[in-house]
């Protein structure tokens, strides 16, 4: 760009800041209430406006069919707020909108703490920065000049004249002037509120205008400063101990009025230290220092710890009054396949790093995260327990196994809330890239060989480590073995697509015509011919479909199609998993023996040369790279047919 075009930039965002600056008096706030009842806010219900603000959509609207499965029979709204940063934690988002949505009605959330409870790298932190970004780039407020606490201007009214405000702007005030802003009123403006100069301000972690943190304390130097602020000892001897003109209201409290605070790890510190809590909570009151009294707070207090932390905090019958004032929201690691190799997907387009990045290898590394996070059930396997998590379709014998995903979960409630982090998974991805700079290509078997490394490198126990090391060297190794063998077949396969689909019609035609025993017109001679039945078994028998259970098959076929079909939705031979299967394995098996053949042979004629480099080819436009290609088929020839 040009230094004119920046220069453009530059003046048109300064131009807009403009049109929001506003220097007036309280007369003049008041005069915009008048044309503007929904300026003045309390906290939560301006976060809760902020989080509805990009747009609300349902998991029916989206058409997404995984997330149906994986959400039967919940209304799930789906929020555009978080949509682009935080995957397969909807549950967990709609949980916390709900209590910004009670809070903003003044229920009892609003005067209770948003606890955020998760093993480490759940994303509990990340929550509370896009809360806290998103109030940075929200609207600005009107606040007083000169407040340290950036206090609504409503606070000026008398309570005397405050039910006839109330009546006349069809506005609540809520709160009292700061000790500060009440010296100020009477000695600056000789108590006319009315001339007392209104500002807008932004939300700002820098500034320290309405958002604050607060990370774990020194238990030895727990210093309530931090939070309530304190008073100026130099200005003791000019002032008395009760005179506001000694007071600095820097702590997070004071900062964080109107906004969001923080507690990070909050169960670090000392019971004494979090007493604060409970009156910013209950009484949305916090104490001043010194002989001040108390300060009215209007913010939203979120807090997060890890499980044991928690446990151990309300495990102690003394921390009652606080435990009142807390609604807990759990935000597990994810569970769905789909939704964590979006995570790294993510990362991996923010990061500085651009290696190629053979198919399936974040798929791989999603798997042994996910498995990790699992409770065994007697209901099915753990690869399988991810699948139907995942919203797949399990089929055995040529129908889908129904295994309800509700009761799973219901028999394991601890699941996700253990197992390793995406962190982890992340610096397995990061120790892969690194071994492998000079080709700059990462594979599922280099993927694989990282995180069996940092497995036997940590201090897991003996057990934990046996546990994670078999999924690595046994249930994972043999689904990719799977994965590998249909990805080369697949390649051996000319248009894999269109054959597909044209064993798909085929099937229908003949299927179609043996249920209602009916003839196929042969579209080229014209002929009526019998249904193929023999064709039909040859597709039937890749699923163990096999003798009476034939028919059965094919109606089921039929009826789902046609249900589709009344739907308008177009079909495929993707339509109907199992069918789509029986597909798959029918086009694959016919090329399973030359593709041993081709793969594994150290020297080809010419026939063979010719399908080999059709084979690559097809491999490299599927999302391989040349140095990937090489190493799969050498793996395919140490491991899948031996």
């Amino acid at each position: 760009m040009s230094k004119e075009q920046f220069s453009e930039i530059i003046l048109k965002d300064r131009e807009e800041h403009k049109k929001v600056v506003f220097e007036g008096t309280f007369l003049d706030y008041i005069e915009k209430l008048e044309k503007d009842t929904s300026i003045p806010k309390l906290s939560h219900a301006r976060i809760f406006e902020m989080l509805n603000s990009k747009g609300v959509s349902t998991i029916e609207e989206k058409n997404d069919i995984r997330l149906m499965k994986l959400h039967k029979n919940k209304q799930l709204p789906l929020f555009n707020f978080f949509m682009d940063d935080f995957y397969g934690l909807e549950e967990t988002i709609t949980n916390i909108v709900r209590y910004f949505q009670s809070a903003s009605m003044k229920a009892e959330q609003s005067r209770q703490v948003l606890y955020l409870i998760g093993p480490v790298g759940s994303g509990k932190s990340s929550i509370v920065d896009k809360l806290k970004k998103g109030l940075e780039e929200s609207n600005p407020i009107f606040a007083i000049e000169g407040c340290p606490m950036h206090e609504e201007p409503l606070h000026l009214v008398p309570l005397h004249l405050r039910s006839e405000f109330e009546s006349r702007l069809g506005v609540t005030i809520e709160g009292d002037l700061c000790p500060i802003c009440r010296y100020r009123l009477d000695d600056e403006f000789n108590n006319e509120y009315e001339r007392f100069p209104i500002q807008l301000i932004e939300f700002s972690k820098n500034s320290k205008i309405g958002v604050a943190e607060v990370p774990p304390v020194d238990p030895n130097n727990q210093d309530t400063s931090v939070l309530i602020g304190s008073e100026d000892i130099s200005k003791l001897d000019k002032y008395s101990e009760d005179d506001p003109r000694v007071l600095t209201l820097g702590g997070a409290f004071n900062r964080s009025n109107r906004g969001i605070i923080e507690f990070i790890e909050v169960f670090k510190n000392a019971i004494e230290f979090l007493h604060v809590i409970i009156t910013a909570t209950q009484e949305k009151n916090i104490p001043a220092p010194g002989k001040h009294g108390m300060i009215y707070w209007d913010g939203v207090i979120v807090a997060h710890s890890n499980e044991a932390e928690w446990n151990k905090f309300k495990s102690d019958h003394t921390n009652e009054a606080i435990l009142d004032r807390i609604v807990v929201i759990k935000v597990p690691y994810v569970l769905s396949l789909n939704e964590e190799i979006k995570i790294y997907q993510k990362f991996m387009h923010k990061s500085d790093f651009k290696p190629h990045i053979a198919p399936h290898t974040l798929e791989i590394a999603s798997k042994f995260a996910i498995l990790t996070r699992l409770e065994k059930t007697n209901k099915c396997d753990l690869l399988t327990k991810l699948k139907i998590y995942n919203g797949e379709e399990i089929i055995e014998k040529g129908k889908t196994k129904h295994i309800d995903i509700h009761e799973l979960k219901e028999d394991c409630k601890r699941e996700g809330l253990f197992g390793l982090s995406t962190r982890f998974i992340i610096k397995a991805i990061n120790n892969a890239l690194a071994d492998n700079m000079i080709c700059n290509c990462i594979n599922p078997i280099n993927i694989r060989e990282s995180l069996v490394k940092m497995v036997k490198e940590s201090d897991f126990s003996d057990d934990t480590k046996k546990e994670y090391l078999g999924f690595l060297h046994d249930i994972l190794h043999k689904d990719y073995l799977d994965i590998l063998e249909d990805e080369i077949g697949k390649a051996f396969v000319y248009s894999y697509h269109e054959q597909a689909e044209s064993l798909f019609q085929s099937y229908l035609d003949h299927a179609q015509a043996w249920v209602n025993k009916e003839k196929i017109k042969d579209s080229d001679t014209g002929e009526e011919l019998e249904a193929d039945e023999n064709f039909l078994k040859s597709i039937e028998e890749q699923i163990e479909i096999t003798g009476s259970t034939a028919d059965g098959f094919r109606r089921d076929v039929m009826a789902y199609l046609l249900t589709l079909s009344r739907r308008n939705e177009k079909l495929s031979y993707k339509s109907y998993e199992p069918l789509k299967k029986a597909i798959e394995k029918k086009l694959t098996i016919s090329v399973k023996d030359i593709s041993r053949i081709v793969t594994t042979s150290k020297t080809r004629d010419e026939e063979q040369l010719k399908k080999y480099n059709d084979m690559v080819t097809n491999l490299i436009n599927n999302g391989y790279c040349d140095h990937c290609v090489n190493v799969i088929l050498k793996y395919a020839a140490n491991h899948l047919w031996k």
